[in-house]
């Protein structure tokens, strides 16, 4: 069953997902930190950004796209940490500008968002460079772009999103040397795809509840059509047993005549 839009209630599960899921991986993500400098900090640094976001989003209640927007654009900014927390506060703040404007965002909206979300971090980094979260999320934008097109479906959307953002992730190595000299991949980047993970393992799961629900619908349907026929069936033998009642009574009743009818004779 395809899922065509995100409201601001599925939204805001999918960014705490995300949050959840790379605050539980940070320490790994500093194993993987070389570039730019080997200081082991990518991964702490990126969950303090996002989760000073997720505070401000677990704050609200039933909010409006433009009010989560919000709090997940200034969340971000006001916890930025490190050169990787900055540019995720970046890719969140491009991210936002466009989904802000609506109150449910389909594939083209999202196709809308991921671009600004990049050109938003490539615009706030003075020497961008390749091999990087920048990387990554050019990669993710651009296959977003080439789906658009192709799918109505947001599940089947950002799965294929989050593919190629880890085929790109894995091709950072030949990019930088460093990353290629320690046998990693971009801690930014992999720090990015925890979240975009996390953010669709709560959309895939929206998808089995929906799944679930119609299931039990039909289920419950099938179960009433079956009511239904029984009842039919019902009726109709009490139908067929009267008719067959009233038969009987009429040929005793003429049986009963036709009797009379010759002991007068006789």
């Amino acid at each position: 069953m395809e899922i065509t839009s995100i409201n601001s209630k599925l939204l805001a599960r999918m960014f705490l997902a995300g949050a959840k899921n790379l605050d539980s991986k940070k320490d790994w993500i500093n194993e993987l930190n070389v570039f730019p400098v080997p200081d082991g900090d990518t991964g702490t640094n990126m969950t303090m950004t996002i989760m000073s976001a997720a505070k401000e989003v677990s704050s609200l209640t039933n909010p409006t796209m433009a009010e989560l927007a919000k709090a997940i654009s200034s969340g971000s900014l006001r916890g930025a940490r490190g050169n990787s927390g900055v540019i995720l506060s970046q890719l969140f703040r491009g991210f936002c500008k466009v989904i802000k404007e609506y109150d449910e965002i389909d594939v083209t909206i999202l196709c809308e968002a991921c671009q600004k979300a990049v050109e938003t971090a490539y615009k706030a980094v003075m020497k961008p460079k390749e091999g990087t979260i920048l990387t990554v999320a050019k990669g993710a934008a651009e296959k977003a772009l080439e789906l658009s097109d192709e799918t109505e479906d947001v599940v089947t959307f950002v799965e294929e999103v989050i593919k190629q953002a880890e085929y790109v992730l894995d091709q950072t190595p030949e990019m930088l040397p460093v990353l290629k000299q320690a046998g990693v991949v971009d801690s930014g980047g992999q720090g990015l795809m925890q979240v975009l993970k996390g953010a669709y393992d709560a959309l895939s799961a929206r998808r089995l509840i929906i799944q679930s629900r119609a299931h039990q619908q039909e289920q419950l349907l099938q179960r009433f059509r079956l009511r239904q026929r029984q009842r039919l069936s019902l009726v109709t033998a009490q139908s067929l047993l009267l008719y067959s009642m009233r038969q009987c009574q009429t040929m005793r009743s003429t049986h009963t005549r036709h009797s009379s009818s010759q002991s007068v004779t006789l």
